[in-house]
C-alpha cells in the first residue's frame, strides 16, 4: 500500500466530501499517522470509509466522522479539551495537536494502554489518558471542547455542564436507526445553544442511560 497516497485519498474522497474544509483539521489528519492506531489485523483497511473493530467490542469511527468532530469543536491552541471514549487514540492524538491539553477517558483498560503507547510513539505528549467511566463525570472541571465518541440513547446534560462559557460539545444522540450529531455551545452559566450537524449511527457509550424497552 502507498500510505501517503491512501491518506490523501482518505482526505479528498471521504473527509472533504463530508464538508470538512478547515485547514487546521485537514493538516492534523495528514500529520497524525492513522495507521499507527489500527489493530494489526486491520491494517489493510486503515484508511477505509468504515468503522474498524477494536478489542472488547469497541469500534474506531470512520475518518469522515473524525473530521466532522474536529471541525465542529473548533479547538484552539490554548484550549483544554476532554474526550469521552479514547478508543485506539487516533482522535485523541488529533485533539492533542490542536489543543493546549487533552484529558481522555476510556472505560476499557486494554484500550487505555494501547492508546498511551501509540500516543507516545507519535510524540503527542500533552494528553492524559485515564481508565474511567465517563458516566461518573462530575462538574468540578470545565473544558473548552468536549468530544463524546459514543452515542447517548438518552441525552445526558452532565457533558454540557462541563463546558466553560463559550465551550463546544460534540455528541451523538438517539437510537439506531435514527441518531443525530449535535454541536452544543455554552452561551452563559445557564444557557446553551444546540445545532444539529448530521445523521449517523454509532455505538452507544458504555453505561449510558437507555429508554425503557416497550413491552406488549
Amino acid at each position: 500500500m502507498n500510505i501517503e497516497l491512501a491518506r490523501e485519498q482518505m482526505i479528498g474522497q471521504q473527509v472533504n466530501t463530508w464538508d470538512v474544509f478547515d485547514e487546521r483539521v485537514l493538516a492534523v489528519m495528514r500529520e497524525i499517522p492513522r495507521e499507527h492506531f489500527i489493530p494489526a489485523a486491520w491494517q489493510g483497511v486503515a484508511f477505509a470509509d468504515a468503522p474498524i473493530p477494536l478489542p472488547h467490542g469497541q469500534w474506531m469511527l470512520p475518518p469522515k466522522v473524525h473530521g466532522r468532530i474536529l471541525q465542529a469543536l473548533e479547538i484552539g491552541p490554548n484550549d483544554l479539551a476532554l474526550e469521552v471514549g479514547t478508543g485506539s487514540g487516533y482522535l485523541t492524538a488529533c485533539m492533542g495537536r490542536l489543543a493546549s491539553r487533552v484529558r481522555s477517558l476510556e472505560i476499557v483498560p486494554q484500550l487505555t494502554d494501547f492508546a498511551r503507547t501509540q500516543l507516545l510513539a507519535v510524540a503527542v505528549n500533552n494528553v492524559g489518558v485515564e481508565t474511567a467511566d465517563a458516566m461518573q463525570l462530575d462538574d468540578q472541571a470545565r473544558y473548552d471542547a468536549i468530544a463524546v465518541t459514543g452515542s447517548l440513547p438518552l441525552y445526558d446534560e452532565r457533558f454540557q455542564r462541563a463546558l466553560k462559557i463559550g465551550g463546544r460539545l460534540f455528541v451523538v444522540v438517539g437510537q439506531a436507526p435514527v441518531m443525530e450529531a449535535w454541536k452544543i455551545t455554552r452561551l452563559g452559566e445557564r444557557e446553551w445553544q444546540r445545532e444539529g450537524l448530521f445523521e449517523t449511527v454509532i455505538q452507544p457509550l458504555t453505561n449510558a442511560a437507555r429508554p425503557p424497552e416497550f413491552v406488549f
